[in-house]
């Protein structure tokens, strides 16, 4: 399986922009609340971790066949960053999603909005199956994952529950 790239991605309010390094800078601000740490764990990274991390992950994955593909995500009207979206693929054709969105955005829909456009994506890709690893008590991103169609499957694993959606048949499945 080839690699797949990162594109613009754009919705009604939002444009999802390839990662990089220079983003660092505001999105240190945005993720820089604790809470967003209390069902992952850790704490926010400083100015310095996370331009070294954005760095490792703008390199690409080590792995041959795996794609790291990650999104800034910014409200256009407001101009500003408010969060991430971010899929693993591969090897093969399954792609690990996850998102955040810095709490003072938070409640607006935003995460939504772009985890579905990020479904939709993957479903234009050589990927068939997506899946999320939530924490059990995490209602807003559980309300996050059922707006891009994923659902639960009852798989437990590290205290986090499995969700999937099947994307073979493209975009437009199931009714989204």
């Amino acid at each position: 399986m080839s690699v797949i790239r990162a594109e613009d991605i754009r919705t009604p309010r939002l444009d999802l922009v390839p990662l990089r390094v220079e983003h660092a800078e505001e999105m240190a601000g945005v993720l820089s609340d604790p809470g967003l740490h209390a069902f992952i764990g850790g704490a926010p990274d400083t100015l310095e971790q996370l331009g070294a991390r954005y760095r490792r992950i703008t390199a690409g994955a080590p792995e041959p066949g795996v794609s790291w593909l990650n999104w800034v995500v910014r409200v256009r009207d407001e101009g500003r960053l408010t969060g991430t979206v971010q899929a693993t693929v591969g090897p093969g054709t399954v792609a690990e999603v996850a998102w955040v969105v810095g709490t003072p955005w938070q409640g607006r829909g935003i995460a939504s909005e772009a985890a579905r456009a990020l479904v939709d994506w993957l479903g234009r890709h050589p990927v068939t199956t997506v899946v999320a690893h939530i924490h059990p008590a995490h209602l807003a991103s559980a309300a996050v994952a059922t707006a891009a169609g994923l659902v639960p499957s009852g798989e437990v694993r590290d205290g986090e529950e499995k969700w999937v959606l099947d994307v073979s048949d493209g975009p437009g499945r199931s009714g989204s």
